[in-house]
């Protein structure tokens, strides 16, 4: 990483500095708040768990090459130094802030209720081809991954993708403090989190205040198929760029084909010239994807090869639209989280591939008030698609099961023991439901049939 001393890092967060004075000037090599990450000149952040106290390994941290803690109690005595702060969450946020400003690079900030994750891998794989590029690691996009994603930026970084994720107001207005990205891509405005955000309008709120402290003159890219993003004119004096299937879009797309082998050709309309490309991966979401990297890399002056390449480079991460092939049925593994829209775009998906379509879903969670409703409507649009099969495991999904007029389990262990009589020789099967159902136990049951 960048230089960057305990004597700044005291003054980042206003702690007390406690210790051999000397040895301020010590710059650190990382941050960790795992004691079994740390290496020689690592920073350990000692946060307060619901199951662990990082101040109980303080000490171990030490002797395993950390240089200081960051801690709200130091250790009687300690044999390092400690910074002592009354929140180490909230002063490691003020330390990310210091560290980014030590990079004049383009910070890509991206959000949205749908796609966060596959936006930021479609955005690395793009802006990569021009750049060295640092990107938010697995799903750490919240309070704590957001600094932690910052903190970790290796000194030659020369562009940075963050993902930033959030569940109520306000949250955004933190993250984009910290991060203050130069270019803010926004997916969807879907339902979800709605238990805090109310509605759609809610959550467009929400997102959009990403844009309170984005550099100056930051651009902003937007997926103009999405109403509610339609509706943003103008930000910071700067007219969005939109992306989307539809040609009233800056970046659109034709001859959109998914070719049955788990990709898909389609042509990426912008300024005038037509780029054929194949995504590796499902989903007309996916080539919303690559249009808004491609928007990205165009602001970034990436040649046309260079797009294409990073679009044809991406990699799907988790379970997140993994298509697997067992020999005897296809599992479109999409379970790592679940809200309507990102079933509905699912379910898209299944109908356009090959063999008896099968739904496998589950309860999708925070909702709010509207849960019900959202679960049978969800239900009825997999009916009007002409799902051949869907099952449904969850209290909530008895629901999804009603609007699709299809079979309900209680739980996971249920829908197990019933699989392998309603699973065929040839069928395509989505799995997905939000993460905490561990619908990750049915894609390994589904493997071995």
């Amino acid at each position: 990483m960048k230089r960057f001393t305990l004597a700044e890092i005291t003054q980042a967060c206003n702690g007390q500095y406690i210790g051999d004075e000397s040895l301020k000037n010590t710059a650190i090599t990382s941050v960790e708040r795992d004691s079994r990450e740390i290496k020689n000149g690592s920073l350990f952040l000692a946060i307060r768990g619901e199951r662990v106290d990082g101040h109980s390994f303080i000490e171990k941290c030490f002797e395993l090459g950390a240089v200081c803690a960051l801690c709200e109690k130091a250790p009687e005595n300690p044999s390092r130094p400690c910074i002592v702060v009354d929140s180490t969450l909230e002063a490691v946020k003020k330390i990310a802030k210091v560290y980014r400003n030590k990079f004049d690079i383009p910070v890509i900030g991206v959000s949205g209720s749908v796609g966060k994750t596959s936006t930021k891998e479609m955005l690395y794989s793009v802006v990569s081809q021009g750049f060295k590029t640092h990107k938010t690691l697995g799903n750490l996009n919240n309070e704590l991954g957001v600094p932690l994603t910052l903190l970790a930026m290796p000194e030659d970084t020369q562009a940075a993708v963050i993902e930033m994720g959030i569940s109520d107001f306000d949250e955004m207005n933190r993250l984009s403090k910290m991060a203050q990205p130069t270019i803010c891509v926004l997916t969807v405005i879907g339902c979800c989190h709605l238990e805090n955000l109310g509605d759609r309008d809610g959550v467009l709120r929400a997102k959009t205040e990403m844009f309170n402290f984005a550099k100056i003159g930051a651009d902003v890219v937007l997926n103009g198929d999405d109403d509610k993003l339609r509706t943003v004119s103008c930000v910071n004096g700067k007219k969005p760029i939109f992306f989307g299937l539809s040609d009233k879009n800056d970046y659109y797309a034709e001859n959109i084909v998914n070719n049955g082998d788990g990709k898909i050709d389609c042509t990426l309309c912008f300024e005038g010239k037509k780029l054929d490309v194949t995504i590796p991966a499902i989903g007309s979401y996916m080539v919303s994807n690559a249009l808004a990297a491609v928007a990205v890399g165009r602001l970034l002056g990436l040649s046309d090869e260079q797009l294409a390449k990073g679009v044809e480079g991406y990699k799907t991460v988790g379970s997140r639209a993994n298509v697997v092939d067992t020999g005897k049925i296809k599992i479109i593994d999409d379970c790592y989280n679940a809200n309507p829209n990102s079933v509905k775009a699912s379910l898209d998906t299944l109908m356009n591939l090959k063999g008896r379509r099968v739904a496998i879903l589950g309860d999708m969670k925070e909702l709010g008030t509207q849960e019900t409703e959202l679960h049978r409507q969800t239900g009825e649009y997999a009916k009007q698609l002409g799902v051949d099969l869907l099952l449904a495991a969850g209290p909530l999904a008895k629901e999804l099961a009603l609007g699709a007029q299809g079979e309900w389990f209680d739980g996971v262990e249920q829908l197990k023991s019933a699989l392998p009589a309603l699973i065929n020789e040839g069928d395509t099967v989505l799995v997905k439901a939000s993460h905490s159902m561990h619908f990750e136990q049915i894609v390994e049951f589904l493997k071995e049939l």
